[in-house]
């Protein structure tokens, strides 16, 4: 891992240190800054096993939120358990030759159930109070610190997994840390955000044989796009119609008004 690298680690996860909104925090750590980064310096392709990186990455959270979350682990033991599922999911996927398009074909396919069984699961689930996220007891200058030199440790085994490098999880190894108490709400905001990944990781595979820098301008592009898809309001839902209730039921409609109102957003 360069210099510039562990800096980029650090900025991000120091970002996401001082955010405190949740949705944020998962979308400012989903920015493919790390994944650019790693293109550009080791010069690896994108092929199948990186948009199954994208899995990995997923694994990682959902791993660290239950060894961490329900299984009542340290936060460090349940980094680490996260990282060996990483890196085991990365041996699995060099071992073998995986197609691009199948890859992506299982990866969308993956997402939709994902999110379909996120929002069923959402539906049933009683209201829970938001989490404590006031900053703890560590200074700016330690945390930063810490932050600079997990980075550093994070960067030496991210070097042995050829390929899958391009999405090793190094910020979210400390950004684990940072969203200890919301990890089960990270990982689901996550795991939406990780599409617009796969954008990116796709138009930069169909365009990096022309010019790399086409391809990376192509990819944030992508990124941009399905990110975009992904958290603006829908155009249905900016106005809503409404009809006075009685002029419904007694059929005249004589002097009744149409409003246009702006739907409330709680919270």
């Amino acid at each position: 891992m360069t210099w510039t690298a562990v800096l980029l680690v650090t900025a991000v996860v120091w970002a996401v240190s001082v955010i405190r909104s949740v949705r944020v925090r998962a979308f400012v750590y989903s920015l493919p800054l790390p994944m650019t980064l790693a293109l550009v310096t080791t010069g690896h392709r994108v092929d199948g096993p990186q948009l199954l990186g994208v899995v990995g990455l997923n694994l990682f959270f959902v791993t660290v939120a239950v060894t961490h979350g329900r299984l009542r682990w340290p936060i460090l033991p349940a980094d680490l358990a996260g990282v060996a599922v990483y890196v085991a999911l990365s041996a699995g996927v060099l071992a073998v030759p995986v197609p691009f398009e199948a890859a992506l074909a299982g990866t969308v396919a993956l997402w939709v159930l994902t999110q379909v069984l996120l929002r069923r699961r959402a539906a049933g689930a009683p209201a829970t109070e938001p989490a404590d996220v006031r900053r703890d007891g560590l200074a700016a200058p330690v945390k930063l610190l810490v932050i600079f030199v997990g980075a550093l440790f994070t960067g030496l085994l991210g070097g042995l997994l050829r390929g899958m490098v391009v999405t090793f999880p190094y910020s979210g190894v400390l950004v684990a840390v940072e969203a200890r108490r919301q990890l089960a709400e990270f990982s689901r905001h996550f795991a939406r955000n990780s599409l617009a990944l796969v954008g990116f990781l796709t138009a930069h595979h169909y365009l990096e044989d022309t010019s790399p820098a086409l391809a990376l301008a192509a990819g944030w592009a992508a990124f941009a796009l399905v990110a975009a898809a992904l958290h603006l309001p829908r155009a249905g839902a900016l106005l809503r119609i409404e009809w006075p209730r009685d002029r419904l039921t007694s059929g005249k409609a004589g002097n009744g008004r149409i409003s246009l109102r702006k739907p409330q957003r709680n919270g």
